[in-house]
């Protein structure tokens, strides 16, 4: 899920209200000549101006938490070369339990950000100049698990349950899910407050508890439980799922720079695909980032395994990677509004563009 409420993970993404997701606003500069082009220049008497046309662009991406396989992309991209090809110099920055990365884009501490479209949607009511310019991941990663034990084998034997979510932010899907079904989640079922470890589910406090695919869940799995003794609800296959980790810039920034904007999107598809071809190489990357000590080599292959699973889907068409998809963002944004998320119907056409990625693929 988020990494902001996981830390002691490596954290998982967060939806921002708590959630908050953003790219930043900041360094970049307009100079978008490609590495490929500078080198073309006649050697002679041009040399100079070669010379100043290959300076490259910087461009600092924020993400939502610590380095983890969440990310594995970027840091691909970045130890691969894919930036450097396409000119840009991309510093990458780490985000943290008081890092929102919406507010370092609109800032300008930041020029691109990553975050969740719950949270990009509530800063852009309150007027941040910020807009989405891809959508990473195409599924949510939100799920219900619960032991079999329990006799929840459907989102309909909740009822009567202790539900646990991390709040702050990231209950709306499970709201939904709770309105799908007709329970008042004060009444029907008791609805609460989970630890950003599992220790709650593994003790039988609650019935069933939030996990991400690529975080909670594999803890459940690495203390021992068996996936057969499980039961999961997805978010996805019940129809309430909210999009989840993207890619936004600061407007302003945005409008001067598009062609860095899309020279970064295109390298960093780049360095999500190769990820998503050799996990292993991908979470060598990761591991360079990650804090000694703060997860390990395993975690980070099952979280890589399991997050190609959500940015490329089983029959996904990978030419799409990166697009994002109307209807997706529509049901997030009703979501959003439904439960208080925004207080007014967010205005889709102004909060994302898939111009930049058309322009990354050309």
């Amino acid at each position: 899920m988020n990494g902001k409420k996981h830390k002691f993970r490596g954290g998982l993404l967060a939806i921002v209200m708590m959630l908050s997701v953003s790219l930043m606003a900041g360094c970049g500069g307009n100079n978008n000549k490609s590495a490929a082009e500078a080198t073309t220049a006649p050697e002679a008497s041009t040399a100079p101006e070669a010379s100043a046309t290959a300076e490259p662009v910087t461009v600092k991406l924020q993400l939502k938490w610590v380095p983890q396989a969440q990310f594995a992309g970027y840091f691909v991209a970045q130890d691969k070369g894919y930036y450097k090809e396409e000119g840009l110099n991309v510093e990458i920055l780490p985000g943290g339990p008081d890092i929102v990365p919406e507010q370092q884009v609109a800032g300008g501490s930041a020029d691109i950000g990553v975050g969740w479209v719950a949270s990009l949607l509530p800063s852009l009511e309150q007027g941040m100049p910020l807009v989405q310019i891809a959508q990473i991941y195409q599924k949510s990663g939100l799920v219900l698990v619960s032991k079999k034990s329990a006799g929840i084998n459907s989102a309909a034997d909740l009822k009567g349950k202790k539900v646990g979510n991390w709040m702050g932010g990231n209950e709306f899907e499970l709201l939904a899910l709770f309105d799908k079904y007709k329970f008042d989640p004060n009444k029907d079922l008791s609805f609460t407050k989970q630890g950003f470890t599992m220790d709650q589910f593994l003790g039988d406090q609650i019935d069933a508890a939030s996990a991400m695919t690529y975080n909670e869940y594999q803890v459940v799995l690495e203390s021992g439980v068996k996936a057969e003794d499980l039961n999961v609800i997805d978010m996805n296959t019940e129809g309430v799922a909210m999009l989840e980790d993207n890619l936004f810039a600061n407007k302003e920034w945005l409008a001067e720079n598009k062609e860095t904007a899309a020279k970064f999107v295109r390298a960093s598809l780049k360095g999500w695909k190769a990820a998503i071809a050799d996990p292993a190489a991908a979470v060598d990357s990761v591991m360079k980032q990650a804090e000694d000590g703060s997860t390990t080599k395993e975690h980070q292959l099952t979280m890589m395994t399991e997050v190609a699973k959500l940015i490329l889907p089983e029959g996904f068409d990978s030419a799409k990677m990166g697009y994002t998809d109307a209807a997706a963002f529509q049901q997030t944004a009703d979501i959003s509004q439904k439960f208080g998320v925004i207080k007014e119907p967010a205005k889709v056409d102004e909060a994302y563009t898939n111009e930049i990625v058309e322009m990354a693929a050309k």
